[in-house]
């Protein structure tokens, strides 16, 4: 039998495992990186985060991705070489962790990796009934692998598109596996560049399970700050507390078909950016609004969106909050004020620290691609994903 496969097959017998999970998403601002130890699979998976950390991109390389991101006309040969160097660039991060954690590489199993997302197309949003959704994200995994002589696992939402899904959210596996708890509902709410939320029945049925994108995060908040103000983010939110609501904005924000389709459905910046708050602009007459109160607005926006959208799910239900969003205080105050009877805590509380979410999740993903069977939940496909990358 081939090496390759046959450290693989004893991976796969181990009582437990050490993983790997890379996260890198809309927001573009660095590589989550999540050290975890696995025992068992599915829903017997027990779990433990050893070390997490977040490498930021640099400027430069942050331009370099925006200049293929989530644009329909782009620079080929720029997205090809981007695909390589980034695959080249996250293992060489990843063994820069490793070595900072004093923790060998040959006692690692095996590398998750998300990729970096660089264009998100469900048939709801490119409109073309005779093509499939569709979702693409660089970081060649070959090139982890190689630099890192670590089995890698990557691609993940290539094989829930071919199953029948749309790609995402992909949270919904880890999820139900992790998060489940006997006798309480739960909702567990991810506010990154796009939200998305889990909702978890108490009597844990599967098939009740509810995983869905519900709208923008902090990719408006994030492209208005950079526009107006030359800054990444709006750092706790300084900005938009000093501005005020222009009602008249947000309801023309709100006014879009997307927020009246039918669950699970899926967006991205394709759709909420820039060019859609113009648009909302020139529809509501509010194109003099103050860059502080646009802020303000866009934070409100993100809040209101997202308690639309658990209000059908706010009966009992804790809702568990994770990405960068949970540490917007903006976007928090107003989702408390809009949902002022629900128990809303960041993921801590349940041993799942918020930033380190999403890293652990595809961590997770990893573990199940080496040793799970599918598991049916809700109107997802049921089905293991990622492809493998062996070292040699």
């Amino acid at each position: 039998m081939n090496s390759n496969l046959q450290n693989l097959f004893k991976a796969a017998q181990k009582k437990e495992r050490l993983g790997v999970g890379l996260m890198s998403g809309t927001s573009l601002d660095g590589l989550d990186i999540a050290l975890c130890r696995f025992k068992g699979n599915g829903l017997s998976t027990v779990f433990e985060l050893l070390e997490f950390k977040t490498v930021d991109y640099t400027d430069d390389l942050k331009h370099d991705i925006r200049q293929i991101f989530s644009r329909k006309m782009v620079d080929l040969e720029k997205l090809c070489i981007l695909n390589d160097y980034i695959g080249d660039f996250h293992g060489n991060l990843v063994n820069g962790a490793l070595k900072g954690w004093a923790v060998d590489k040959k006692t690692v199993d095996y590398i998750a990796s998300h990729g970096q997302t660089i264009y998100h197309a469900p048939k709801r949003l490119h409109g073309q009934p005779q093509y499939p959704n569709a979702t693409l994200q660089i970081g060649d995994a070959d090139h982890i692998a190689v630099r890192t002589g670590v089995l890698t696992i990557s691609d993940f939402r290539q094989k829930h598109l071919a199953a029948g899904g749309e790609g995402a959210p992909l949270a919904l596996y880890g999820d139900y596996i992790l998060a489940s708890k006997a006798g309480e509902d739960r909702i567990l709410l991810n506010i990154g560049g796009i939200s998305n939320f889990t909702y978890l029945p108490a009597d844990g049925d599967g098939q009740k399970v509810v995983c869905s994108d519900i709208g923008p995060g902090n990719t408006l908040i994030d492209a208005a700050c950079k526009k107006y103000f030359d800054k990444d983010y709006d750092k706790n939110s300084a900005i938009a507390f000093t501005g005020n609501i222009d009602h008249s904005l947000l309801k023309a924000l709100l006014a879009h078909p997307f927020f009246e389709e039918s669950l699970p459905k899926t967006t991205g910046p394709e759709l909420f950016n820039l060019e859609y708050v113009e648009r909302a602009q020139q529809l509501s007459e509010t194109k003099g609004v103050a860059p502080k109160d646009l802020m303000a607005t866009l934070s409100a926006f993100t809040a209101t969106v997202i308690a639309n959208t658990l209000y059908a799910y706010n009966a009992g239900a804790k809702v568990f909050v994770s990405g960068g969003g949970a540490r917007n205080p903006f976007i928090m105050q107003h989702l408390r004020k809009l949902l002022p009877d629900v128990l809303i805590a960041k993921t801590d509380a349940l041993g799942i620290p918020a930033d380190a979410k999403e890293a652990i999740l595809f961590a997770l993903l990893g573990n199940e691609a080496i040793c799970g069977e599918p598991i049916r939940i809700g109107k997802n496909p049921a089905t293991l994903m990622g492809k493998f990358s062996f070292p040699i």
